[in-house]
């Protein structure tokens, strides 16, 4: 099937199922169910066989999934059987606490460098990272053939960033600025918002 006909809420769910099913193949889980999927993520069996059912038959009715065979086949899905560079933005407060992530690697995500514009913040250590001279993102991104970045600058960069992000050759952005990006079409940008998140909870909370 072509990507784009599979509905982008479909993508998103994925990767959920890959964590669910790397924890179950860690505890030494070879067979699981739709059903036992949706207790682990809350959402129902008959929507994990749906969204799994774009992509081919993984399971045989009465006998479940096997587990290490779904995860090899989502991680080749989600193209995550390999690593990714990933590029971050930003030194500031949420840029070291992305940094500090220990998950990445796991995820199938390698950070190759880190970038700033503030002088008092390049060549700082940051764990295991040097904090490089925005100056040098492009010739850094060409070189290291880095695809990915993640963008924690302040909302009245984040265009000019994420610009220049693309003309050096990534395809794809996670954009934690609280501001939309207008890039070309073919770029992969997703949003991180606390505020936005928080917003939409507070509409099923009852007032005080």
């Amino acid at each position: 099937m072509n990507p784009l006909e599979i509905p982008e809420i479909v993508i998103r769910r994925l990767p959920l199922y890959l964590r669910a099913l790397k924890r179950m193949t860690e505890e030494g889980q070879s067979v699981t169910s739709s059903q036992e999927m949706a207790s682990r993520l809350g959402i129902s069996a008959t929507q994990i066989r749906k969204d799994l059912s774009y992509f081919g038959e993984f399971g045989k009715q009465g006998t479940g999934y096997d587990t290490a065979f779904l995860r090899a086949q989502l991680e080749a899905i989600l193209q995550v059987s390999k690593h990714w560079k990933v590029a971050v933005v930003g030194a500031g407060d949420l840029g070291c606490a992305v940094l500090r992530y220990s998950q990445f690697e796991d995820g199938g995500f390698i950070v190759a460098a880190v970038f700033d514009r503030d002088s008092q913040k390049i060549g700082r250590q940051v764990g295991h990272y040097q904090v490089l001279d925005v100056a040098r993102l492009s010739a850094v991104v060409e070189e290291q053939g880095i695809r990915i970045a993640i963008l924690a600058v302040p909302a009245e960069e984040a265009q000019a960033v994420a610009n220049s992000l693309v003309e050096a050759g990534v395809k794809g952005i996670l954009s934690y600025a609280p501001v939309p990006l207008e890039l070309p079409a073919d770029i992969q940008v997703h949003y991180i918002d606390p505020v936005i998140g928080l917003q939409g909870m507070t509409y099923y909370l009852s007032p005080s």
